[in-house]
């Protein structure tokens, strides 16, 4: 027994560890786009075709206008309109008809300047107006989303978090077909 501990120690006394930095095969490329982008670390990816399987009736119908939302029909929900411009984002609630009840905006909320066009500013914006939807008596809406920029998804990711009940989600964007002409060429 004596012995074997003896050659387990002479073992252990050979044994070296070296450590070094490890070498890089190739180097890092800077306008490379990562693969989890931090933007969108929480978001779902949904398959669509599995959805759809589950789901039959996902796309509006002619029934869809009399469907009951929290005991109100569709066509009589109140809803969110949500303008996405780069500079700035606006929530506009009205009713059915199209009678605003609510106004809010990224400024009114107190973001200034180039702060006003972020997500953070949307959300927070839209949690605002959120609140004071449920004050006013609006829990259960549709969304309108038009415009693009960086506060459309979390502008209706912030209603939710506010605590409405967003039954649809339309993209209103206007697209023009005859743009307007582009500038002259810069001359160097």
């Amino acid at each position: 027994m004596l012995n074997v501990i003896k050659n387990a120690v002479r073992v252990s006394a050979l044994r070296c560890i070296h450590s070094t930095a490890p070498q890089a095969t190739e180097k890092f490329d800077h306008k490379r786009i990562p693969a989890d982008d931090e933007g969108v670390q929480g978001e779902k990816i949904v398959d669509l075709d599995s959805v759809l399987k589950l789901k039959q009736n996902i796309f509006p119908t002619l029934e869809s206008d009399s469907l009951l939302f929290g005991g109100v029909p569709y066509k009589d929900l109140p809803i969110c309109n949500i303008r996405v411009t780069h500079n700035n984002t606006v929530f506009t609630v009205t009713d059915s008809a199209g009678l605003v009840k609510l106004t809010r905006s990224c400024g009114m909320e107190g973001f200034k300047n180039t702060k006003k066009g972020t997500n953070i500013a949307a959300q927070t914006t839209a949690i605002s107006i959120a609140t004071r939807a449920l004050d006013k008596g609006f829990k259960t809406v549709r969304v309108r989303v038009r415009g693009l920029g960086p506060g459309r998804l979390s502008a209706v990711k912030g209603l939710q978090m506010g605590g409405l009940d967003i039954v649809s989600i339309t993209d209103n964007t206007y697209v023009s077909w005859n743009p307007p002409r582009p500038r002259k060429a810069r001359r160097l």
